[in-house]
């Protein structure tokens, strides 16, 4: 059965840091794609950040860029999303999800989401 379990959410300070895990179980995560996704209060679910299966290319939405990086280890079957200089407005539960192949904007093309981690930039 194909899983996906989100991690290491939390309460953090303004301008802190946190490390997102997203650990995949009955299936390889080589031929996917890994997104992050998250909502927050009120608000449609946005893209965070995406790793393509084949080239490890990478998207970022603006509002994250330069603070936000994602990553991938193949052999732990996990992928990563570093957050640093976190603002309250990243509060949001986090999630991710997956897809064969390169990643997309559309949320619809994506297969399996992970139950969600909340995160939330307070001080």
């Amino acid at each position: 059965q194909l899983q996906l379990v989100e991690s290491g959410g939390g309460l953090v300070q303004p301008g802190g840091s946190l490390r997102l895990s997203c650990a995949a179980s009955g299936f390889t995560l080589n031929y996917y794609a890994i997104g992050w996704f998250r909502q927050a209060p009120g608000k449609e679910r946005e893209r965070v950040s995406c790793i393509s299966s084949s080239d490890g290319s990478t998207y970022y939405a603006d509002s994250v860029k330069g603070r936000f990086t994602i990553s991938r280890d193949n052999a732990k079957n996990t992928v990563y999303l570093q957050m640093n200089s976190l603002k309250p407005e990243d509060t949001a539960v986090y999630y991710c999800t997956t897809k064969r192949g390169l990643c997309v904007h559309n949320i619809g093309r994506y297969d399996y989401w992970g139950q969600g981690t909340q995160v939330t930039v307070s001080s």
